[in-house]
């Protein structure tokens, strides 16, 4: 039996990724369990969506820290008070400092609503139709202190269409978003991931055709 992974989900905003985790603990297909949810952000709609699961929260405002190494000092603790083992970013709006990474070495993950290394940062629906391109997606990678910068672990990719929006664009990814973070937990509580420089190995990966993406289709 795999143990549970005990997990610190960090978010900022409204919480739907880490909605997702949770109906993936609660339905067992992830071998983990959330020891604690925490925001920057009071009142964010991500601590509400925990409280209603019953879940443990804090909130740690930024705006009451001197400094960015206090704030994250602070955060630390707590996760560490918790017994977290897995450091969860949903959507969560603070640049993480060394200090913090140093902490959780290889055990701080974060989702991207973009094929990363293209489109780090913010905006990146916007960004990818601005530049024309013919693919989208989204990527759960180990934070490594840069941004956006860690070894990548999972990515979905979609389509962008014609007469695509940013909002619509969005909202495919986000779809995809909440099928590859509990897979990419799974994978870490399953220890079957491993580090060979940049490149995150998967032991047994299940096996699947290659096959290309082209878009607009050919005939």
């Amino acid at each position: 039996m795999i143990k549970k992974l005990r997990l610190g989900v960090l978010a900022s905003g409204g919480g739907t990724n880490l909605q997702a985790i949770i109906d993936r603990c609660t339905d067992g297909s992830l071998s983990a369990e959330i020891a604690l949810v925490l925001s920057n952000v009071p009142g964010a709609g991500a601590l509400v969506r925990a409280e209603t699961a019953g879940l443990a929260t804090c909130c740690l405002d930024h705006r009451s820290y001197p400094d960015r190494e206090s704030f994250d000092r602070a955060v630390v603790k707590t996760l560490h008070d918790a017994g977290v083992e897995l450091v969860v970013l949903a959507g969560f709006m603070r640049i993480i400092g060394e200090a913090f990474v140093a902490a959780f070495p290889q055990r701080i993950i974060n989702i991207h609503p973009a094929l990363l290394p293209a489109f780090p940062g913010l905006h990146v629906q916007r960004k990818a139709l601005e530049y024309g391109a013919r693919f989208a997606g989204c990527t759960v990678h180990f934070v490594d202190g840069g941004v956006d910068t860690g070894p990548i672990i999972v990515q979905a990719v979609v389509p962008i269409l014609d007469d695509d929006t940013e909002a619509a664009l969005a909202a495919r990814i986000l779809v995809q978003e909440h099928r590859i973070y509990p897979q990419a937990i799974q994978l870490i509580a399953e220890g079957r991931l491993r580090l060979e420089g940049r490149r995150v190995i998967i032991d047994s990966p299940p096996p699947s055709p290659v096959a290309a993406l082209i878009n607009p289709p050919l005939p």
